[in-house]
């Protein structure tokens, strides 16, 4: 998971680059979780910032690299015999929280 949290840190502070008209914001903090969920990977991924606009699309971003670093690494036993991968998805990428700070 190291690899896949590296990623999930980068695509955080590279937010601005990745994402068209996304503000860059001074980053304080960010922090990657991983969970087994039954056979499904949970990556959640929780930013900090003190500043006047939202940090949500860092943090949904953070989780898609993450997800999709994951995926690379595994998908060569994740692959069926025709090449493809009929039971590997990334999905409900949503935003659980967000506080707003004073």
């Amino acid at each position: 998971m190291e690899a896949s949290t590296i990623a999930a840190i980068q695509a955080v502070k590279d937010t601005p680059r990745i994402v068209p008209h996304c503000h860059p914001i001074p980053l304080e903090g960010c922090k990657v979780q991983w969970a087994w969920e039954g056979n499904a990977l949970r990556c959640t991924v929780h930013v900090s910032a003190h500043y006047k606009t939202g940090i949500e699309m860092e943090a949904l971003t953070g989780v898609s690299a993450g997800l999709l670093c994951a995926l690379d690494m595994v998908k060569s036993i994740e692959k069926d015999e025709n090449g493809q991968y009929p039971g590997t998805s990334i999905s409900d990428i949503v935003v659980l929280e967000k506080f707003k700070g004073q």
